[in-house]
């Protein structure tokens, strides 16, 4: 994971130094989550994301949109979970995961207005709750690989943007018996600087 990030930075700032404009920016909004399987209510649950990102034209019309931020994904425990697994009775069913995510997204511009996004996300587990099973153990794995997709439109400074992001990694640290993944839909603004 560590590698790939590492080629990803590199690759961000190889274009950076190529690139015809650079700009950074601040950005919020709202998450729509959920995480896939049958231990989880297959509902979206409400939460939120805030951090930074970075513009850079390679030229007119394509450019690199590297983000870091943090992004939180919350879900509702079933009654499915403790049939699959031997749940602690008193753990929280609403369990709350805290990520460091870092989208590598690839830009296109649509005239001066709106731009198209795309690319892989890779997400870094900041919280493991260990009350969920008996024995304390970790519940989630401690990374998130994601594919990002979405469009932004650019008013001068403002950014309003929407995302999907679909998990493709299996979150489970448990076993192979249920398969967990992240679906999320975000929507916010940007400010960029």
């Amino acid at each position: 994971m560590k590698k790939v990030l590492f080629a990803a930075f590199l690759l961000a700032f190889a274009g950076a130094s190529q690139a015809q404009g650079v700009r950074i920016g601040a950005k919020l909004g709202a998450n729509l989550n959920k995480v896939t399987g049958k231990s989880f209510n297959e509902e979206f649950d409400l939460s939120y994301h805030v951090g930074a990102f970075l513009e850079i034209d390679l030229n007119k019309k394509w450019g690199l949109q590297p983000e870091v931020y943090f992004n939180q994904a919350t879900a509702t425990r079933s009654s499915g979970f403790n049939t699959i697994y031997n749940a602690n009775p008193n753990a929280n069913t609403n369990i709350k995961l805290n990520y460091l995510s870092i989208p590598i997204l690839l830009r296109y511009n649509i005239g001066n207005i709106v731009t198209l996004n795309a690319g892989p996300q890779f997400s870094i587990l900041m919280n493991n709750d260990k009350t969920l099973l008996q024995n304390g153990g970790e519940a989630f794995k401690n990374g998130d690989f994601a594919m990002a997709a979405g469009a932004t439109v650019n008013l001068k400074m403002l950014r309003v943007y929407g995302r999907y992001n679909i998990g493709l990694s299996n979150i489970n640290d448990i076993d192979d018996r249920d398969k967990w993944k992240n679906q999320q839909l975000q929507l916010g603004i940007g400010l960029r600087l």
